[in-house]
């Protein structure tokens, strides 16, 4: 067998056999047969004339690749004339980044140039200029040492003459130096190690700014101090500074250095002075205003008392010009009693539904609203809940309005927060209007209401006297336009005016904490113009203008004087009623914000600490004896959680009462979780509703959460749970007589009394009196009560029993037994 075996010899196409000869080591070589790659030479055909230089290959059709078509061949070279075109420009763009690259970097180069030429000149300057400075300072210094010389010479000359001694020969004394010129001086002073203090002295070197190596630093003060020293003996004495009187702001309580600081002095001589008085005291020791008093005056300062209320003088109350008032639209606050259709009537100006969002169809907020009438007035709304537990609402309504809009119920007349509204209108001295509301009812009696109201000192015009009274009808809208006529003509004679050109001021009608928004505050623009941006303190809070919005729940760049609005950027949620005021820094506000938050703070633990021992002792006396029910209130608005606590406080005796531990705005938190379960209190939530790490807290600690959206509700509640703390009262009910006719003594019992029933019934373990010539001797239980032999329940009247007192055997015959039986009645609260 061959060795291919039949198959053809694996090789190159067109390849031609050769040899190789292959060494190894030791000598060892190895013939190999290789086949190599025959060169193709291309000859061209006779006559063929010379290829174009873009189609060369597609010009003949015999040298281009197998299987391409002239229309494919023409795309190839239109695709390799693109690519050649984008590598010129390519190029080309590159050319031109690099030539703008270098034309910067020579831009640049000749700024930096141009720049440290400047600041080389500059200093050359400066250094001229104080060489020459340097040069003046030692001529006059030399000027000085000549004058002081010459002076000293005249003071010696006439003693000279005046010794009795020898005279001494001048001319064996040493020829004075000459002075040395400015290259013997430096090298002079290189050999001492530069320490020429004359030639240095008003220049401050790195060391003497240091205070040496190691040593206590000085400061800008003590040097500028040293160097004036050193002026004044150059100029040839000490001269004594001025002294500069200041005028020291001293308040109830200053630091040391403080003081030393607002003086001028040096806190070594304060505390030096402090020590003489005898007060040891350090730098950063507080002393009260007396002795900071004695202190300036020792120093030959003014003083000038302050207290910490001053900081509150940036926002104090300017005067505006009559020049500077411009009219402004009225602020009229609607009130009234509960369901007397207040929201309603104001819906009916508005033409929206206001009272649909109010859980119970009633207002439990105060509303702002501007209404511009048909002929164009715009009025400022303000709806104040009419329900009991808002009194303190409805006297924020009265204290920021113009007008009040009185709205009595036709059908229901004048009712008790009728009463309280026109106090509050009275109080404030606030015009008001009357509006007899649901005139379009069956029972409706305005004439009742006017008669009504007589009785408290209102007279409406019906009756000959100066109110207005309108009768109106929030259903039909039957005297809504009479009712803004009344009003406007109410505000033409109150010519309201405001100077819009001045720091805003406000009320805050209402605050709460949003979840999105944080704390926002709805306040009334009293004066000037609140605008996006402005800084202000208001109460305990203060922050910076975020947002504005309207009362139709649109963004505004500012608002001028009665315009509601709601104020975005608090740093807090204010209490609702607080004063709003721009100021003009933050720092300003900040101090403010913080001065009424320590006055508040102070307060309340002034209110809440007992004098003496004795009235602590009186109070823990009188508090063993009260039963409290602790509750935690949290609600959606500042206004609602004030009026919540003020029920609260309302409810309870002498024997049980409502602490509220903690009231707040906002969500229920895992907190007041924390604050409920260690007090045993539960958690009120009005119109809010705690968040997941809060109810699952209360769910594993066993808080009790109640959601309320109605405040009747929330009150009723709390009054039945605080009910159930009262103690069950006791009632007597008198049951029978028995009459002793004798007495016996039976073994194993003591002493029976054997009765005769003479009223009622006896029953047994019911409570006894012995009488003894109607006097009661004994008050007891029955223990034992027997008919013949028999222990028997009870005895009717007529029979005879034998009876045996608890713990009591002292019975004579002719006693008399009252038998009555002991009742628990479960009390309530009013």
């Amino acid at each position: 067998m061959s060795e291919n075996d039949g198959k053809k010899t694996l090789g190159l196409r067109g390849a031609r056999p050769g040899n190789v000869k292959q060494s190894f080591s030791h000598g060892r070589t190895k013939n190999v047969v290789v086949e190599t790659k025959r060169k193709r030479v291309v000859v061209p055909k006779p006559g063929a004339s010379k290829p174009a230089a873009g189609g060369a290959v597609g010009g003949d059709p015999s040298k281009r690749p197998a299987g391409i078509s002239d229309a494919e061949m023409a795309r190839r070279l239109k695709a390799l004339q693109a690519a050649k075109a984008r590598e010129t420009e390519e190029a080309e763009r590159r050319a031109a980044e690099e030539k703008a690259r270098e034309e910067e970097r020579n831009r640049r180069r000749a700024e930096a140039e141009a720049k440290e030429r400047e600041q080389r000149e500059a200093e050359a300057r400066a250094k001229a200029k104080a060489e020459a400075e340097e040069q003046k300072r030692r001529d006059a210094e030399e000027a000085a040492k000549r004058a002081a010389a010459e002076a000293a010479a005249a003071k010696a000359a006439p003693a000279a003459k005046t010794e009795s001694g020898p005279k001494r020969d001048l001319s064996s004394r040493p020829a004075p130096a000459p002075t040395p010129r400015k290259a013997d001086r430096e090298r002079e002073n290189r050999n001492r190690g530069g320490r020429n203090e004359g030639r240095r002295s008003g220049k401050l070197t790195l060391s003497q700014a240091t205070g040496g190596e190691g040593g206590r630093q000085k400061s800008l003060a003590s040097m500028k101090r040293k160097q004036e020293r050193a002026r004044q003996k150059a100029m040839g004495g000490s001269v004594e500074r001025e002294k500069v009187i200041r005028d020291v702001q001293l308040p109830e309580a200053i630091v040391v250095s403080e003081l030393a600081n607002r003086m001028a002095e040096r806190v070594a001589d304060v505390v030096k002075e402090l020590m003489k008085m005898g007060m040891m005291v350090t730098q950063n020791q507080t002393i009260d205003a007396d002795t900071a008093e004695l202190i300036i005056e020792e120093f030959g300062h003014k003083v000038v008392r302050v207290s910490d209320a001053d900081v509150e003088d940036v926002i104090s109350d300017i005067e505006d010009s009559d020049d500077d008032l411009q009219s402004r639209p009225p602020v009229i606050t609607i009130m009234g009693h509960v369901d007397h259709g207040k929201t309603s009537l104001l819906d009916a100006i508005r033409d929206a539904k206001v009272v649909a969002g109010e859980a119970g169809g009633i207002t439990q907020h105060i509303g702002a609203y501007q209404v511009t009438t048909d002929s164009g007035t715009v009025l400022s709304f303000l709806d104040t809940p009419g329900h009991a537990a808002f009194t303190s609402m409805r006297s924020r309504g009265a204290q920021v309005t113009d007008i009040v809009v009185l709205v009595v119920a036709a059908d229901d007349s004048v009712m008790p927060q009728t009463i309280e509204a026109i106090n509050h209108a009275k109080a404030a001295e606030v015009p008001m209007i009357v509006a007899i509301n649901k005139i379009d009812k069956e029972a409706a009696d305005p004439m009742k209401v006017r008669a009504e109201l007589l009785q408290h000192e209102v007279i409406v015009e019906a009756m000959s006297g100066e109110v207005q009274d309108v009768e109106v009808s929030a259903h039909t809208g039957q005297g809504l336009d009479e009712l803004l006529e009344a009003i406007a003509l109410q505000s033409e004679i109150l010519e309201l005016k405001a100077n819009p050109d001045r720091a805003a001021q406000g009320a805050v009608i209402e605050a709460q904490l949003d979840v999105g928004r944080g704390p926002v505050a709805t306040v009334l623009v009293q004066k000037g113009t609140l605008r996006q941006g402005d800084i202000f303190v208001v109460g305990e809070q203060y922050g910076k203008v975020r947002a504005l919005i309207n009362d139709k729940g649109e963004r505004v760049k500012e608002a001028g004087p009665s315009v509601p609005v709601e104020v975005l950027g608090l740093n807090g949620t204010p209490e609702a009623g607080d004063v709003l005021n721009v100021t003009e820094t933050e720092a300003q506000a900040r101090e403010i914000a913080a001065y009424r938050e320590q006055a508040a703070k102070d307060k309340r633990a002034a209110a809440g600490a007992a004098t003496t021992l004795e009235q602590l002792m009186q109070k823990v006396k009188e508090d063993e004896n009260v039963s409290e029910l602790p509750i935690l209130v949290k609600a959606d608005v500042q206004g609602s959680a004030e009026a919540i606590v003020q029920a609260m406080e309302k409810i309870g005796n002498d024997e049980v009462r409502v602490r509220v531990l903690h009231s707040g705005v906002g969500a229920i938190t895992e907190t007041d979780i924390g604050l409920a379960e260690a007090s045993g209190a539960p958690v009120m939530g009005f119109n809010v509703r705690a968040n997941t790490s809060a109810r699952n807290t209360a769910n594993q600690k066993g808080v009790e959460i109640r959601y309320y959206s109605v405040i009747y509700d929330l009150v009723d509640d709390v009054k039945a749970a605080a009910s159930g703390l009262l103690s069950a009262e006791i009632k007597e009910n008198f049951i029978g007589y028995a009459q002793i006719k004798d007495v016996f003594k039976v073994s194993n019992v003591g002493k029976v009394a054997g009765c005769l029933v003479t009223e009622g019934v006896a029953r047994r373990s019911a409570g006894v009196r012995l009488l003894r010539d109607n006097v009661v001797i004994h008050e007891g239980t029955l223990k034992t009560l027997k008919r013949f032999k028999d222990e028997v329940p009870e005895v009717q009247s007529g029979q005879e029993c034998g009876m045996a007192f608890e713990n009591y055997d002292d019975f004579r015959a002719g006693d008399v037994i009252e038998i009555f039986e002991r009742e628990e009645v479960a009390r309530t609260l009013d």
